[in-house]
């Protein structure tokens, strides 16, 4: 059974912008990334799968289930979302903020969820432990620069427990060290054998190292969908990024990297970029 079915799901906001007639599969322990241009559907797919939005055709299928037969706190249990952006609207502990994570398996009672149960505070501390910020929980979050609540964000759906996470651009504007701290967590789980990963980037070169498959949309379609080396090719990224591009090999990995021209229209020159958007 696949952890995760997109079968030809199609969304449009009132902008006119969304997906149209998307497909996508991701097996148990697979880590699939999700890569486009700008406005080509990739974090709307993410809304779709964490059922911030809901198909207007097509259906989503979580562990065989339809995601529309799912309450958000069963969803809740099987599906931890990182956001590209991390906000709390208060001054909340790195303790508390990660336990937050814990809401879709803590009591209920009339007056709100409680976290009191020991496998609560194990949760959050081995998340806490995983991310490398167990020395911050008794911390503001505010009090924290942008890679260390990053870490926490990461921390807090780890801590949810669901087998399946969705990323939305996990190391976007992070400096190098923190880049590399959380793709070593995600390549860690996936050793480990720890569950699914869905990630969205700009970062073709990342996606290409280390991506089991990959989905690449342009315009809210699919243009190709499989494994690295059938979709980072010259033939599918040109149109869909709509520059020329120079997809070489990497000398040790041997996995596709791709390098670009970048049009100067104001002086007519060309030079080399990496394409890392």
């Amino acid at each position: 059974m696949m952890a995760v079915e997109v079968q030809s799901v199609s969304f449009r906001y009132s902008t006119g912008r969304g997906v149209e007639d998307v497909g996508l599969q991701a097996s148990p322990g697979e880590l699939v990334g999700i890569v486009g241009p700008n406005s080509a559907g990739k974090s709307t797919l993410l809304r779709l799968l964490s059922k911030v939005v809901s198909p207007h055709r097509g259906r989503i299928l979580i562990e065989g289930r339809n995601i529309a037969t799912l309450s958000r706190v069963a969803l809740a249990r099987r599906v931890a979302v990182l956001p590209q952006d991390f906000h709390v609207a208060f001054p909340f502990h790195v303790a508390e903020v990660v336990l937050m994570g814990r809401f879709p398996h803590a009591t209920v009672t009339p007056w709100g969820a409680l976290h009191d149960s020991p496998r609560d505070w194990a949760a959050a501390q081995a998340a806490l432990e995983a991310t490398g910020v167990a020395h911050l929980v008794s911390r503001r979050i505010d009090e924290l620069s942008g890679g260390e609540r990053q870490l926490v964000s990461l921390a807090r759906a780890l801590a949810q427990e669901a087998p399946i996470l969705l990323l939305d651009e996990p190391t976007a504007h992070l400096d190098l060290r923190h880049q590399r701290i959380i793709l070593e967590i995600l390549l860690t789980r996936h050793r480990q054998g720890q569950g699914t990963t869905i990630l969205v980037s700009h970062d073709l070169n990342l996606a290409a190292e280390h991506c089991h498959r990959l989905l690449l949309l342009a315009e809210g379609r699919v243009v190709a969908v499989g494994h690295p080396e059938e979709v980072i090719t010259q033939k599918h990224l040109e149109p869909a990024y709509g520059c020329p591009v120079t997809v070489e090999r990497h000398p040790v990995s041997g996995r596709p990297r791709v390098q670009g021209i970048l049009n100067q229209h104001d002086t007519h020159a060309e030079r080399s970029i990496t394409l890392r958007m």
